[in-house]
């Protein structure tokens, strides 16, 4: 009886020693943050790892609001020792203190530049240590600038009618889903008073920037040279509240679709890679990695080759755990989040490849940049045409392409709707050389908005043989010494988030593959002489030359 007592009693001791360490455990991490706040400061990284790390337990109350239709009530994330490593990393040089250190100085330094108007001042560097000391001159005006008032930017479009324009602003946008079902964005700016015409009615100026972005579109371009509503879109991009998130469907990588405050949306595409890290020569096109910094180069790309047919593209700094997890109704997405060895939050979602723990987009400890692009319009009122490369690439790892193997295949193009009449085929070569100058291998299919039939031009999307004069003259432009083209790019992507997007060796890249082109242009010229190489397309009526066949 004494023995059976005494048993009892053991028992009982454990029991209590196990619940005070159980108590204790619980306690530590505030005692330790107790203990970090009435400290001196210290790191200030470590303060908020260990803050956010510790408050992501706290922050299991607000995501149980979310507990509806079924929601589990616990948090379900654990931590997995089989986290990302390098390749998905966001612990980079191009961290975020080094980013908004760095991106203040060198632009405050641009602007002392342009403000210094007839002074010749020494070389400021603007991409600081991973750029190798990449410089611009000091002028009194930029080259951006001075780009743009060429005669070669300058060229006006034929006058629009109703058919060449996406939109009428008059009867589609009210039908408009996003903009009808809630006017709010009326008034974000304070301007009450400039949203409305003398009888009442909303005028276009007080809609949102996504939707003049979508008004703005018509059978030449996507936007216009001095479109209004591009800078205050691409602000929008950077700034607007993140209001909802989920995942992309189709593809082949990790993509999230954000709507904003203000009702708009915009694809994201987290980082994945550093910009120094190099891709190797041995990879198949189609198994590297999107790389974010890639899509905002191309917009800015775009915008210089003067071709306007990229949506427009911000990187942002976005908080994993505020703007994607707190924020998400995709329960397979906020499944995919766990807390690494490292402290840091990471998720993984859910796509064709790299979607697991060993490929997961991983924060610092919850911060990673990434490019938002501009959604284009709904497919419910503006339907695209989705139109199949006819220079793919064939995506098998022993069979070639036709074009890579048949001499003729060229010929056989010209002879095929819709490449036998308009400016297709010679849109085809813009596009050509756009992902040539990009590095872009992955260009499988196009696409066209169905309202303006075969003669218009074609969206560049998913930026991860006879040619048009004035796209020759204007790479002729770029290769100068005045408007450099790795000069121009530099300048222009001054003004992102995430500047520099792009290192030194990026922009050396260009201007060397500019070159190529021009090489090769040259030699076909040469061949088969300017007029069978060279479309004229800078004089005559531009309908005219839409209803031209190609040589």
């Amino acid at each position: 009886m004494i023995l059976f007592r005494k048993f009892r009693v053991l028992i009982l001791m454990v029991f209590l020693v196990a619940c005070t360490m159980h108590i204790m455990i619980g306690l530590l991490p505030k005692l330790e943050k107790r203990g970090a706040d009435g400290g001196d400061g210290g790191c200030q990284c470590a303060h908020h790892a260990a803050r956010e790390s510790q408050g992501w337990g706290k922050q299991r109350a607000r995501a149980a609001a979310a507990a509806e239709a079924g929601w589990p009530d616990k948090h379900t994330l654990r931590i997995l020792q089989d986290f990302s490593n390098e390749p998905s990393s966001n612990l980079t040089s191009h961290s975020l203190e080094k980013i908004t250190a760095a991106a203040a100085d060198r632009t405050e330094s641009f602007r002392r530049t342009r403000l210094s108007a007839g002074k010749v001042e020494e070389h400021k560097p603007l991409i600081g240590e991973a750029s190798g000391g990449r410089t611009v001159p000091a002028r009194g005006i930029s080259r951006l600038s001075a780009l743009f008032e060429h005669p070669l930017y300058t060229v006006d479009l034929p006058p629009l009618t109703d058919d060449d324009t996406l939109f009428n602003v008059n009867s589609n946008i009210k039908s408009y889903p996003r903009a009808a079902e809630n006017q709010g964005w009326h008034h974000e700016e304070g301007n009450e008073e400039d949203g409305f015409s003398p009888n009442g009615e909303v005028t276009a100026e007080s809609y949102p920037n996504w939707l003049r972005f979508h008004i703005g579109i018509n059978r030449y371009e996507l936007y216009s040279r001095h479109n209004p509503a591009l800078d205050g879109l691409l602000k929008d991009l950077v700034t607007q509240k993140v209001t909802s998130v989920g995942m992309k469907s189709g593809g082949t990588q990790l993509k999230l679709i954000m709507t904003l405050q203000n009702y708009g949306q915009a694809l994201f595409k987290p980082m994945k890679q550093t910009r120094e890290q190099e891709t190797p020569p041995d990879f198949f096109y189609f198994s590297d990695f999107e790389r974010h910094n890639a899509e905002i180069a191309a917009f800015h790309l775009d915008r210089i080759l003067d071709f306007r047919r990229v949506p427009p593209v911000a990187g942002r700094l976005i908080n994993m755990t505020r703007e994607i997890r707190d924020v998400t109704r995709d329960r397979t997405l906020w499944k995919t989040f766990f807390i690494s060895p490292a402290n840091n939050i990471c998720f993984y979602g859910e796509c064709s490849y790299y979607c697991s723990t060993e490929h997961a987009v991983c924060g610092k400890p919850d911060q990673i940049e990434g490019s938002l692009a501009a959604f284009l319009p709904d497919q419910n009122l503006a339907k695209r045409t989705t139109w199949r490369s006819p220079w793919r690439r064939s995506y098998h790892k022993r069979k070639k392409a036709e074009w890579e193997v048949d001499p003729d295949y060229c010929d056989k193009v010209k002879q095929t709707p819709p490449y036998d009449r308009g400016t297709r085929l010679l849109d085809i070569m813009d596009m050509t050389i756009f992902d040539f100058l990009m590095g872009n291998m992955d260009r499988h299919h196009y696409e066209t908005f169905e309202k303006f039939g075969n003669d218009t031009f074609m969206i560049h999307l998913d930026n991860g043989r006879g040619l048009k004069k004035s796209t020759h003259l204007r790479l002729q432009l770029l290769a100068t010494e005045e408007y450099r083209l790795s000069a121009l790019m530099e300048e222009s992507l001054l003004h992102d988030r995430l500047s520099p997007v792009l290192i030194h060796p990026h922009l050396q890249a260009l201007d060397r593959r500019l070159n190529l082109v021009l090489q090769v242009l040259a030699g076909c010229i040469e061949k088969e002489g300017y007029v069978n190489v060279v479309e004229e397309d800078l004089v005559g009526d531009t309908t005219t030359h839409r209803m031209q066949g190609h040589r």
